[in-house]
């Protein structure tokens, strides 16, 4: 009686042997299949490795990359900072009592203080005080045209304090580098 016999499989049959009536004994069909079982071992561990190191190369190579343009990295973050401050600005779109308010805080404490400002922003800070805004005791306020807009000098007997947005940002630019490096 011959009958058909139909096996369906999850995977694709990696290899096939057929034995029927063969010299070899189980035993030694046994020993072979360990054999060739242990070669692909073998073959799966050294891709194993390869592929590690392949990954550590790659690593390092991403570590190194980014190492060497971390300071342009932070260079061009600190000019799309500016960028984006000089549109602000340019708009008008800024605090001028918050700038004056943050360079007092920062300034020793002293009589006699001068606050000079751009003329415009003297001219808007003038008005937020009219209109009920922070005056700094006892401080006179300049016009200087040779500040720029949304920047700050304080001047008394102990000290001068400048808020310029080119020193916040080379600070900033110098804090991204320092970050950059540590990673």
């Amino acid at each position: 009686m011959s009958a058909m016999l139909t096996v369906q499989l999850e995977r694709p049959i990696q290899s096939a042997r057929l034995i029927a009536d063969s010299d070899m004994s189980a035993a030694d069909n046994s020993a072979a299949m360990q054999a060739e079982l242990a070669a692909q071992i073998q073959r799966y561990q050294g891709l194993c490795q390869t592929l590690e190191a392949a990954a550590g190369r790659l690593n390092d190579f991403y570590d190194e990359l980014f190492a060497a343009h971390s300071e342009s990295i932070a260079r061009l973050s600190t000019e799309i900072a500016r960028k984006v401050l000089m549109r602000n600005i340019s708009e008008g779109d800024y605090a001028i009592e918050a700038i004056v308010a943050e360079t007092l805080k920062n300034a020793p404490d002293a009589d006699d203080i001068v606050i000079r400002l751009n003329p415009q922003d003297l001219t808007d800070y003038r008005q937020l005080q009219q209109g009920g805004g922070v005056n700094p005791a006892g401080a006179e306020l300049l016009a200087d045209p040779e500040i720029g807009r949304g920047e700050c000098v304080l001047e008394s007997a102990r000290g001068v304090v400048k808020s310029l947005i080119d020193e916040h940002l080379e600070r900033i630019g110098k804090a991204l580098e320092k970050t950059d490096s540590i990673q």
